[in-house]
């Protein structure tokens, strides 16, 4: 019944409505999403002429407590954090305090690069802007509750910041190398990372409730996050703040990619556009939905020609989304308290890129891929339910099961395979496909099972055969 009320209301999704109308569409379409994917919370923003235009809060900040999710109230922004590090950045750029292409440890003062098997002093601040430096992806699981002891970002990047790759032959989406800019910002100013980045980027924006440090009495409070298990998370915070610590509202977000499309009084337009443009093309699986990454953004040419610049965000129980376009000054911010959110976040995309006329945009491919997960299931159920015929017509007919082997090999393989996927800690189709990744694991188990069962059950000679 949902599947079939949300095609209803996509096919009324006119592209040029009004704002009041997309606004009732929504209304109704994302509580039955968030049903159907089990999202206790979100916060939607969107930009639309480079104003923001529309804010809106559905569901719960904790589900426990029944306290509803509020427009003003701070989330976890989580990566999305890289694209405004990549302003404070480019502000110290403009300044002539940082050269994009000079080594990066010449700028280092209070912390020197561990043994790493590749020269560290070709690390450039290009390189760990846009993830072309060798650095590996970090400990994304280390986390401390707030007001809870934790070790230094350099003494985290001390034990992390080892080199994987030569910097600058390739791409691999790092938080380490954005940590490490951390690094940097503090030993060019002289400041607090925090405290430079509120003080040059957020409060000029005008996002006056975007903060680093939580305060234990803040209200409203960020809410509980809900992991893939749809179990309770905790908040929680980074030792490190620069590649995921923000916490901000939704509308804080959205004067931040609305920035990003106009003048202000942070960053010139000429800054921007480097931001904006792509440095790394070959972008590994990221390029299934975007087409580059630039500094602190992920690029993409949308259907009609027009640029679009976005960074999502994933943590335990946290995902999030920005998706800008500026040449139209159109922009969404999503804010999910769950990490089942990537499926709803692609539909709500969806029907913003459809209705804003673009006519869509990468994190759309998401739900070709729930449509692909979907046929394989069905060939895996439909494959089980063959074997299964085929084996009670070899008993009726007392014939010999053929391809023993084969079936025995496959169905170890798949076995294997998904005991691999049970032990990972995490596991990015299932991030991706929340609910169609556990169907896919029973389909292919049950598949495995009914293979080994067709090869153990007793057989007998074939009718006519000489063995």
């Amino acid at each position: 019944m949902l599947f079939s009320g949300n095609l209803q209301i996509k096919g009324t999704m006119r592209t040029g409505a009004p704002l009041s109308e997309f606004t009732s569409l929504m209304n109704e379409r994302i509580p039955a999403l968030m049903k159907q994917y089990r999202i206790p919370g979100c916060n939607i923003a969107l930009v639309k002429d480079n104003e923001v235009v529309l804010l809106e809060a559905y569901g719960y900040a904790d589900v426990a407590s029944g306290t509803t999710l509020m427009v003003n109230t701070p989330m976890s922004v989580q990566s999305i954090t890289k694209s405004v590090t990549a302003w404070g950045v480019m502000r110290l750029v403009e300044k002539g305090l940082i050269d994009l292409d000079a080594p990066v440890s010449q700028y280092l003062k209070s912390w020197e690069f561990p043994q790493s098997g590749y020269p560290t002093e070709k690390i450039t601040t290009r390189q760990l802007l846009s993830h072309t430096s060798g650095m590996p992806l970090g400990d994304f699981t280390n986390i401390y509750s707030p007001g809870e002891a934790m070790p230094s970002n350099r003494d985290v990047m001390s034990g992390e910041a080892v080199l994987l790759f030569e910097p600058g032959t390739g791409f691999s989406y790092s938080n380490t190398g954005y940590n490490l800019l951390e690094i940097l910002i503090e030993d060019v100013t002289g400041r607090d990372f925090s405290e430079y980045i509120r003080t040059e980027v957020l409060l000029p924006l005008g996002m006056e409730s975007a903060f680093f440090d939580i305060v234990a009495a803040a209200k409203p409070y960020p809410p509980t996050g809900y992991n893939l298990r749809g179990e309770p998370v905790p908040v929680y915070l980074y030792p490190s703040k620069a590649s995921g610590g923000l916490f901000a509202t939704a509308c804080d977000i959205a004067r931040f990619a609305a920035a990003g499309m106009r003048e202000n009084s942070v960053l010139s337009g000429d800054s921007i556009r480097q931001m904006y443009a792509p440095q790394s093309h070959k972008i590994g699986f990221y390029g299934l939905v975007f087409e580059a990454y630039g500094f602190g953004h992920y690029i993409e040419k949308l259907p009609n020609g027009a640029l679009s610049v976005s960074h999502g965000g994933q943590g335990n129980g946290i995902m999030t989304h920005l998706q800008a376009v500026p040449e139209t000054g159109d922009a969404i911010v999503i804010l999910t308290n769950s990490q089942r959110s990537w499926p709803f976040i692609a539909r709500v995309l969806s029907d913003w890129a459809q209705w804003r006329g673009f006519p869509s945009v990468g994190m759309g491919r998401i739900i070709w891929g729930q449509y692909g997960i979907c046929v394989v299931i069905g060939v895996l159920i439909s494959a089980s339910i063959l074997v299964i015929l085929r084996l009670a017509l070899s008993l009726y007919q007392k014939t010999r099961t053929r391809f023993r082997l084969l079936r025995v090999i496959t169905a170890t393989i798949l076995l294997g395979v998904l005991i691999w996927c049970i032990c990972q800690k995490y596991l990015f189709i299932t991030s991706v496909f929340p609910v169609l990744s556990v169907w896919l694991g029973g389909a292919a188990l049950v598949f495995s099972l009914v293979l080994l069962l067709s090869v153990a059950i007793p057989t007998w000679p074939r009718k006519n055969s000489r063995l």
